[in-house]
């Protein structure tokens, strides 16, 4: 790979940092992590672990995705981001559930999770039609 080809890669690599979608997930990170400062201690290796991975797992993957060269391998990453911000929904959803959070922290949270999976779902249509001209 020459030096200008690779130069225009690893700048296009990084832009991942500039996309809205990774930095709400980011966003979503912190919501997430202020919530479980409330759970109770019983859930700190139980459900707070699981909401741990599952919410770091969103921005990662979508970092990742697009640092990858091909469409393909980058749609690949943004469905597992995408299943892994349905993850973080449903166990919010059921920390409403359990009285952990309320509900009126879950519609918030929900429409922002929504706002993600929407966002997702265009950069991926946009994958592919990188892939199918």
């Amino acid at each position: 790979m020459g030096n200008r080809l690779r130069e225009n890669y690893m700048a296009e690599a990084y832009s991942y940092r500039k996309l809205d979608v990774y930095i709400n997930a980011k966003m979503l990170v912190k919501t997430v992590y202020n919530f479980l400062r409330k759970f109770p201690k019983e859930e700190n290796y139980a459900l707070c672990d699981q909401l741990r991975r599952s919410v770091i797992s969103v921005p990662s993957n979508i970092a990742e995705g697009m640092g990858r060269f091909s469409s393909k391998e980058q749609i690949h990453f943004l469905e597992i981001a995408y299943g892994s911000l349905m993850e973080v929904q449903c166990q919010l959803d059921i920390s409403c559930d359990l009285g952990y959070i309320t509900l009126e922290e879950f519609d918030v949270i929900n429409n922002d999770i929504n706002n993600i999976a929407k966002q997702l779902s265009g950069l991926r249509s946009l994958r592919i039609r990188a892939l199918n001209p």
